[in-house]
């Protein structure tokens, strides 16, 4: 039964407004030259966001807004089974396609999907649905520990087989979180925790251009114009910015010096040219949905809300963190785009559609 509800939340809904509208306008400004070079239409990438990720994305955050969060307890399962079909149809030639050297979108006639970003979402829904079931199981090692850790580890075996560390990252802190905010013993914690770290080293030693992302994280002077680039051209495009920037669409490092000016770097895009102060209040926007959301999760009328509500604001501000982090060398880089900012229409439609049903949840508090 849907318990009473009163509105949602507009100062998260606001906020939400603000850093997609601030996203196109700068999606704008970083993709024009990459646009014109590569489709003859400086502004291809920003009608492309337009199009398939805000109209979509604006019209899956109503839906999903309005369809009672308790309906996709029955929906969760069938979903996940979906979704890690998709995964695995992006291994197969035909179906599955790649940029960059890795394997990461599934073509369905006219759609374009990438199915990690739909498996930020679904997982949330799936691990609050398993625990909301057995939340005195959670602090058992049988119950608890072990299926989850045979569910985590199958999804990061597949995430990167593409691979895509930089989710994997994501999606399995945000599992972490939500484990935590079930019940889970601090000790089996700490037991993942040490054992994700012997992981990251092993995927670190298999492949090379891992290895020399750390040591470029380690020493960014080290080769700039080698396996430095990319990092030394973002610090230059953040440096040059200073505290006010050099001004709306005057950045120099989007002629095509700054790769990925239009996912990954486009912070630094920003920075350059709106400074430091303008970079400042976007990170606010993020603090701003981590409050909202812990807000929710606490007001939260069941545990099943507050896992979901608890895994959506994680998945987002954890990602923001690494996003931005690695732009100011604070991590290595992991290639993860900006939410509501970078170009991607599947991230943007999967994001927004979190957040109607963290906003559905949030009519729901107890007041």
């Amino acid at each position: 039964m849907v318990a009473s509800t009163h509105k949602p939340d507009y100062p998260l809904l606001a906020t939400i407004v603000v850093l997609v509208i601030f996203g196109l306008v700068m999606l704008a400004s970083a993709s024009w030259v990459l646009g014109f070079e590569k489709f003859n239409d400086s502004n291809y990438y920003v009608k492309h966001q337009l199009l398939y990720g805000v109209l979509i994305g604006g019209l899956a955050l109503l839906v999903t807004l309005k369809i009672d969060y308790h309906r996709w307890k029955k929906l969760a399962f069938a979903f996940m089974s979906i979704t890690i079909i998709l995964l695995l149809a992006v291994l197969i030639p035909g179906l599955g396609f790649g940029y960059g050297g890795a394997n990461r979108w599934v073509s369905l006639g006219p759609l374009v999907l990438q199915p990690t970003e739909l498996l930020k979402l679904v997982f949330i829904l799936y691990l609050a649905t398993l625990f909301s079931k057995n939340i005195e199981g959670i602090k058992e090692t049988a119950y608890g520990l072990m299926p989850f850790l045979i569910i985590l580890g199958s999804l990061v075996f597949l995430i990167m087989l593409q691979p895509d560390m930089g989710t994997m990252i994501t999606i399995a802190i945000t599992a972490l979180v939500i484990f935590f905010v079930a019940g889970a013993p601090l000790k089996h914690l700490a037991w993942i925790v040490l054992g994700a770290s012997g992981l990251m080293l092993a995927l670190i030693k298999i492949a090379p251009y891992r290895a020399a992302r750390l040591t470029v994280f380690l020493n960014p002077a080290l080769d700039p114009q080698g396996i430095g680039y990319h990092i030394n051209q973002a610090l230059m495009a953040i440096g040059s910015g200073g505290i006010f920037g050099l001004g709306f669409n005057h950045s120099r490092q989007k002629y095509l010096y700054l790769p990925e000016v239009t996912g990954d770097s486009i912070f630094a895009v920003i920075t350059e040219e709106l400074g430091l102060i303008f970079s400042l209040l976007l990170i606010v926007l993020f603090l701003i949905i981590l409050y909202r959301g812990i807000k929710i999760a606490k007001n939260a009328p069941d545990i099943y809300g507050r896992l979901i509500a608890t895994g959506i604001t994680a998945w987002i501000v954890i990602q923001a963190f690494i996003n931005i982090g690695a732009m100011v060398t604070l991590l290595p880089l992991t290639g993860i785009p900006l939410p509501f900012v970078s170009y991607g229409s599947s991230a943007l439609v999967t994001t927004l559609a979190g957040i109607g049903v963290l906003l559905n949840i949030s009519k729901q508090t107890k007041t």
